[in-house]
């Protein structure tokens, strides 16, 4: 079976999760399974298969020891998925409120009972083109998806994609808990006080965001090949989408450049957004990035700015320097 643990903290009304939150639940995680995956940038899966024996108890008892022991070190409450797949994990884990457990039996019965009922844009993956797609053709849930044929899905969404959501709406899921997955990315995540449409408090978000994840990277020296940012909605669903960068990097004004890109590919004009996530991701070492010269004087003399704003946050704490748009928006 595996376990999905959320840390409590990341919704839309209360404050992200610090950075040392990931690493330290990962320390708890591991104490109860050697396979264990980050989902930066609050959240865990454990492969619990193995430790069911030495804890004797199922998946659910070794749950509740987890949301204890993370009570206890962490000081946080946590909400838990169990289920038989990574996927129904995950989405169990969103169903459950902080301080309890949600649990699939690993039965095909259980999977549609827990499946049929939800909206068609909780499954992952599926973004919100593709969900209101499937919405014109009365396909709102994930039981009515479920039973239409592949043929008619693989029409409607594509031939891949219609192969992907004919297996997701059936609970079947091929991945694995994929052990160290944290060491080739860094994430962050900002919510908002209600559902917010305002475009300019998106950006200020996503801004905020790269800023940190800036700092995070270049504090360890290391830059990244590519972003996925993931807007969490009203209704619960969510829309995530990838980008290559042009060339590795740390840079913070580039990877808000590339973070507004996405942003503005989702369309969200009308949107009510909860919180955004933005994932760092293919992580390397700076120095075996190669970065492409440039004679602009307006970015090099940015580099400099930002070199002195590391050092001075290393020294008086990350608040010490924030961007203008920021201070305002805080002020």
């Amino acid at each position: 079976m595996i376990l999905c643990i959320r840390l409590a903290g990341s919704g839309a009304a209360e404050a992200p999760p610090s950075p040392s939150a990931l690493p330290a639940l990962l320390g708890l995680a591991e104490d109860i399974s050697p396979v264990v995956q980050a989902l930066p940038p609050d959240a865990a899966l454990l492969d619990v298969r193995g430790a069911r024996r030495y804890f004797g108890q199922d998946a659910t008892g070794i749950a509740a020891v987890l949301r204890v022991r993370a009570l206890a070190h962490l000081g946080a409450g946590c909400a838990i998925g169990v289920a038989g797949t990574p996927m129904l994990a995950r989405m169990a884990a969103r169903a459950a409120v902080p301080g309890t457990t949600c649990a699939v039996a690993d039965d095909e019965r259980a999977v549609r009972e827990f499946l049929a009922p939800r909206a068609v844009g909780a499954l992952p993956g599926i973004g919100a083109a593709t969900a209101r797609t499937l919405r014109s053709y009365g396909l709102d849930t994930v039981g009515r998806t479920a039973a239409v044929p592949l043929s008619t899905l693989q029409r409607i969404a594509g031939v891949r994609a219609g192969r992907e959501l004919y297996e997701k709406a059936r609970g079947i899921d091929r991945t694995k808990v994929v052990p160290d997955a944290a060491a080739r990315s860094v994430a962050a995540e900002r919510g908002f006080p209600r559902d917010e449409l305002d475009h300019d408090l998106h950006r200020r978000a996503l801004l905020s965001i790269t800023e940190e994840l800036g700092t995070l990277m270049r504090g360890t020296d290391q830059v990244c090949r590519s972003l996925t940012l993931t807007a969490r909605y009203a209704d619960r669903s969510a829309t995530s989408r990838t980008r290559a960068l042009r060339e590795p990097t740390a840079h913070s004004a580039a990877l808000a450049a590339a973070v507004y890109r996405i942003h503005e590919s989702l369309g969200l004009q009308r949107a009510r957004v909860r919180a955004f996530a933005v994932r760092a991701e293919g992580l390397t070492p700076a120095g075996r990035a190669a970065r492409q010269l440039t004679f602009d004087p307006v970015d090099e003399r940015a580099r400099r700015i930002e070199e002195v704003a590391d050092r001075a946050r290393a020294r008086f704490g990350p608040r010490a320097i924030v961007p203008g748009t920021l201070s305002r928006s805080a002020a």
